[in-house]
C-alpha cells in the first residue's frame, strides 16, 4: 500500500520473473497480481551493491504485528520452500509480497479480509547478500 521505492536485486528480480512466467494464470490470482505490481515500482540493483538493511528472497527477519506488538522471525522464500510452522514465507503470500525489498524499520501494510494488517520490521537477522551468499 506504501508507494515508495522497495529494492531488489538483480538476481531475486530474474528470479521472481521465472516463478511469474512459470505460473499458472488461475492459481494464487491475487497474489501474483501483487508481486507483478511491487516488482514494476522496484529499483533493481546488482547483489553485491544492495545494503544490507533490505529484505531480499531468503532474508531472515524480525517482525512486530502492530496491532498486537508479538514478535516473530521469518525467512522469506520462494513457494515450493514455504512452511509456516517453521517460519518459511512464501513469496506469494500476503505478507510475504510486503516485506520484499523493504528495509529495518519500515512499516509495511496490506490487505486483508477484515481491513489492513500492518507489521514493522524490526531487524534483518540474515541477509545473503550481506553474508557473501551470492549463489543461493
Amino acid at each position: 500500500m506504501d508507494q515508495r521505492p522497495i529494492f531488489i536485486t538483480a538476481t531475486d528480480h530474474t528470479r521472481l520473473m521465472q516463478l511469474l512466467t512459470a505460473s499458472n494464470p488461475g492459481s494464487e490470482r491475487s497474489s501474483l497480481r501483487d508481486l507483478v505490481s511491487e516488482l514494476k515500482r522496484a529499483v533493481i540493483v546488482p547483489s553485491d551493491r544492495i545494503p544490507p538493511d533490505i529484505v531480499t528472497m531468503r532474508s531472515r527477519v524480525r517482525i512486530a504485528d502492530r496491532a498486537t506488538g508479538e514478535e516473530s522471525e521469518v525467512t522469506l522464500v520462494f513457494p515450493k520452500e514455504a512452511d509456516v510452522d517453521r517460519g518459511l514465507i512464501s513469496v506469494l503470500a500476503p505478507v510475504g509480497t510486503a516485506l520484499l525489498g523493504y528495509r529495518a524499520g519500515d512499516t509495511v501494510e496490506w490487505k486483508v479480509p477484515a481491513g489492513v494488517r500492518s507489521i514493522e520490521i524490526r531487524e534483518i537477522l540474515y541477509q545473503p547478500e550481506a553474508a557473501g551468499d551470492m549463489h543461493r
